[in-house]
């Protein structure tokens, strides 16, 4: 069912909410992402859990005249929509960029029983500052942002058996928006260092990481005060979308050990 819930700034949330179960898994996309990112998680999980899949401001069907772009207005969008659905259990599941902001929505939402990321937070130390972002990312869109999508971009977000058809919809996705709102809508995870609100997180944080880049175990929990991963092989930044077979069989023992640990 397609709903609507208003944050902090007044912007109109989309979500949608399908099955029944608990705890409620609360799905956020990465950047120029969206609720749809999540289908084959919905169709999987749905006879267990209840789904919700929400797009962030900006994004999707969600409103996209917010004056300001923040870390914390997205962290109010997540808890708008928690707040909405009237769930005593939620467990926040975060991909890329919205890794970030479940950290910091996890603590103003006292029903979240644990986190977890998707591709992202590998390393609480080595961070992007808002000035390399610019120096590496920013400038490219700005120069040629349909070179920067095809070309540079694919660098980064794709491994060598990301399937075709999974690149070619992410890109004619983000290509739909210009380049300064692209910019826009990454800017906030730049200009915040994370690590203070990573260590206040109490509850249990996991993570699915792809292997083409690595992740820094022992920096995260400096932080992070029960965190652990898993890695899955052989996809790119996009693990639920590149191979959701695997992706799902992956999170679903991740669902049952935290689920177990909170009996």
């Amino acid at each position: 069912m397609e709903k609507y819930a208003q944050s902090s700034d007044g912007q109109n949330i989309h979500y949608k909410e399908s099955g029944q179960g608990s705890p409620s898994l609360l799905f956020v996309h990465g950047w120029l992402g969206n609720a749809e990112w999540w289908n084959s998680q919905q169709e999987y999980f749905k006879d267990r859990y209840h789904i919700v899949q929400m797009d962030l401001a900006g994004h999707g069907k969600s409103d996209a005249s917010r004056n300001e772009w923040t870390s914390t207005l997205y962290a109010d969008d997540i808890k708008a929509v928690a707040d909405q659905i009237d769930s005593s259990e939620i467990i926040l599941v975060g991909h890329s960029m919205s890794g970030a902001y479940v950290l910091e929505a996890s603590l103003k939402i006292p029903q979240v029983k644990a986190l977890i990321l998707i591709d992202t937070v590998k390393d609480l130390d080595e961070a992007i500052t808002e000035e390399k972002a610019e120096e590496y990312l920013f400038v490219h869109y700005r120069n040629d942002f349909k070179n920067a999508v095809e070309n540079i971009l694919p660098q980064y977000l794709f491994a060598e058996k990301t399937p075709s058809e999974v690149k070619r919809s992410l890109q004619d996705e983000f290509l739909q928006n210009t380049s300064e709102k692209a910019i826009d809508l990454l800017r906030p995870l730049y200009k915040k260092d994370f690590r203070e609100e990573a260590s206040q997180v109490q509850v249990p944080v996991r993570a699915i990481n792809s292997d083409n880049f690595p992740t820094n175990i022992e920096h995260n929990r400096k932080y992070l005060k029960d965190y652990n991963y898993t890695e899955i092989a052989g996809t790119g930044h996009y693990p639920m979308l590149e191979n959701p077979k695997e992706f799902n069989r992956i999170l679903d023992d991740i669902l049952k050990e935290v689920n177990e640990e909170r009996q």
